[in-house]
């Protein structure tokens, strides 16, 4: 078999090993090894497990998760994620769908220490749907808002996606994190308008606090994204403990729950690390991008074609799969087009969004429906369509004029 034959059939096996419920970093390890064992040997697979899983687990950039996951944990667990929820419905109530728009923006405050598109919803959840049912707001607006609120977690610094895509393509994980907050402030002021059309400042000021520290920080230079994690984390422990909120059960929890996500995270950096390798001697991506110049789409034509692609994968696979699997397929294709690496970046990661509340998985809409109740799963997705909507609008405005992910960036670390 040629290296390209060889290649479709690993990435069909990558699909049918998700399919049959496969953890997506094992999936993407056992397809690295033996395709690159089927054309190199096994002397030379097994050099590549051994140098790409010591250089994966080693990397120093990758303590950015478990520090701003502990933070987030415990915030969640000490009760300051209540606060948050309070300072916005203080902030906005009084407007049209005041209690929805405040869960927009307690969603965005708590995804901002703790990087997770899911967290965000579960914690956010448990606090604002009660009070929205409460007041009266319908089961698709209550649980929409909620949903969608929780995607910003993956655009917003600490943004685990960031992450692991500045992992996957050796970009500037700072860049990327400042690229993030103009895109993401656009999300959210869309997502309230949304909810407009169909101050309890000192409860919050602990977290607060903390999301200056760490991402001012990083905006004036003061210390690395890393650095930012751990003083983020050691901020909202000593706080916790101060105010005694933080039981030694509680941070036992937290701590193992920190423990649970970095674990999976860097499992799939590794079988990632596995992968590529495989894709390199299959010239798959050189392949890739010579066909899509070929069909004369153009820059943004091709680039359209790479957005729809992402979007029906959404469909089907969560956030990190997409990325881990794609990137190193669509990364080359985007730079030999010219397109700013750190720009299609945050395109990529909102698409990636999109389809944490688009049909048939939308796993925000499933952990909002888990949360809800006795709300049926299709009123959760009707209720999220018009934040799907306002996504598109936002995306679409990131594609036209680019300087709304880069000005931050490019002002702080240079062009």
């Amino acid at each position: 078999m040629t290296p390209f034959a060889v290649c479709l059939v690993g990435i069909a096996g990558l699909f049918a090993l998700m399919i049959l419920r496969t953890p997506v970093a094992f999936a993407m390890l056992c397809v690295g090894f033996f395709g690159y064992w089927t054309l190199e040997g096994f002397r030379s697979a097994g050099g590549v497990l051994l140098t790409e899983s010591y250089s994966a687990v080693s990397n120093y950039n990758l303590i950015v998760v478990p520090m701003f996951v502990l933070l987030g944990n415990v915030s969640s667990v000490a009760g300051f994620s209540r606060g948050l929820y309070d300072a916005a419905f203080a902030w906005v109530g009084r407007f049209r769908g005041g209690l929805a728009s405040a869960s927009v923006l307690g969603c965005a405050a708590f995804a901002t220490v703790s990087g997770s598109s899911v967290a965000t919803p579960v914690t956010l959840g448990k606090v604002a749907l009660p009070e929205m049912k409460r007041l009266g707001y319908s089961d698709s607006l209550a649980t929409g808002s909620i949903a969608a609120g929780g995607t910003l977690g993956f655009l917003i610094p600490p943004s685990t996606g960031f992450v692991l895509y500045a992992i996957l393509t050796q970009e500037s994980i700072g860049r990327l994190f400042m690229a993030g907050i103009l895109p993401d402030l656009l999300l959210m002021v869309l997502f309230m308008v949304a909810i407009w059309t169909v101050p309890l400042l000192g409860q919050a000021a602990p977290l607060l606090g903390v999301i200056v520290v760490s991402i001012g920080g990083i905006h004036l230079g003061v210390f690395t994204p890393v650095e930012a994690s751990g003083v983020g984390a050691a901020l909202v422990i000593f706080m916790a403990i101060t105010k005694r909120r933080l039981t030694f059960a509680l941070f036992r929890t937290a701590v193992l729950e920190t423990l649970s996500t970095s674990a999976m995270l860097y499992t799939i950096v590794i079988g990632a690390n596995v992968l590529n390798p495989f894709f390199a001697v299959t010239q798959i991506p050189a392949t890739l991008g010579e066909g899509l110049s070929s069909l004369g789409f153009g820059a943004y034509g091709t680039l359209l074609v790479i957005i729809l692609t992402y979007v029906v994968l959404g469909m089907f696979m969560d956030g990190l799969s997409m990325l881990v699997i794609t990137v190193p397929v669509m990364f080359p294709v985007i730079l030999q087009f010219g397109f700013d690496p750190i720009w299609f970046g945050v395109v990529a990661v909102i698409v990636i969004e999109m389809g944490m509340i688009t049909p048939p998985v939308g796993l925000n809409v499933f952990v909002v429906r888990g949360i809800a109740g006795d709300v049926p799963l299709m009123t959760v997705f009707g209720g999220v369509t018009p934040f799907l909507i306002t996504m598109i609008v936002g995306l679409a405005l990131i594609v036209a004029f680019p300087q709304i992910a880069l000005l931050i960036p490019n002002t702080m670390f240079g062009n």
